[in-house]
């Protein structure tokens, strides 16, 4: 994978708007997965007798989402500062969204 300062200009700025939104697609699946994730445990047929099962799949679903993207922040990290940067602000966008999608479906 070539470092984000040795490509050609155009390639660079091609490659920064990718990092934009390959931030912006992940942060948006996991705030989705959250979410999901937060619906089960609340889920009307989840009483305190058998949290295992819902227990189980919220741990499992929150250390997947944890290492997807610690691992994608990561690959980005190889490549520099700036692709770091726009990949994060790409995750913030998408939590901004995500929070207003939230608002708008809330009683």
């Amino acid at each position: 994978m070539p470092r984000f300062d040795t490509l050609p200009p155009a390639l660079a700025g091609l490659s920064l708007i990718l990092h934009l939104a390959l931030g912006f697609g992940l942060g948006l699946a996991y705030f989705r997965d959250l979410r999901r994730g937060v619906d089960r445990l609340l889920a009307p047929g989840n009483d305190s007798r058998s949290p295992a099962g819902a227990g189980v799949a919220a741990l499992l679903s929150t250390l997947v989402r944890f290492g997807l993207l610690a691992g994608v922040l990561t690959l980005t990290s190889l490549e520099g500062a700036l692709p770091l940067l726009l990949t994060a602000l790409g995750l913030m966008a998408a939590r901004a969204v995500a929070t207003r999608r939230m608002r708008a479906t809330a009683p």
